[in-house]
């Protein structure tokens, strides 16, 4: 059972950056999918991007248009997601999850994740 932690959100300007991590009580490297979601105020959550069991292939939104990049330090077992050139629209929680088995065809699907942290709020505002 995965326990996951998000941290680093905050107030940030518009056109500014933030570093999101997430720290998993359990090896992720080899074993798990991660993904980082955001879930507005009565929406339904929206996937943001994700990283694959070994790291080596990334997926992401098109609504983030190359701004975030997902990343993973296996041997700290967090994974961050760095958002650059940040909008108000931005401005929401986001949620790291996590999912051992999940086929690619899964990665943008927040449904098929079954762990997930309490999530960090950003707001991007002026």
């Amino acid at each position: 059972q995965a326990q996951l932690v998000e941290s680093g959100g905050g107030l940030v300007q518009p056109g500014g950056a933030l570093i999101l991590s997430c720290v998993a009580s359990v090896r992720l490297h080899n074993r798990y999918v991660t993904g980082w979601v955001r879930q507005a105020a009565g929406k339904e959550r929206e996937f943001v991007a994700a990283i694959n069991q070994n790291g080596g292939s990334t997926y992401y939104s098109d609504s983030v248009g190359g701004r975030f990049t997902i990343s993973r330090d296996n041997a700290k077992n967090t994974v961050y997601r760095q958002m650059n050139i940040l909008k108000h629209e931005d401005t929401t929680v986001y949620y790291c999850g996590a999912e051992k088995r999940l086929n690619v065809s899964s990665y943008r699907d927040h449904s098929q994740y079954n762990f997930w942290g309490q999530g960090t709020q950003v707001t991007v505002s002026s």
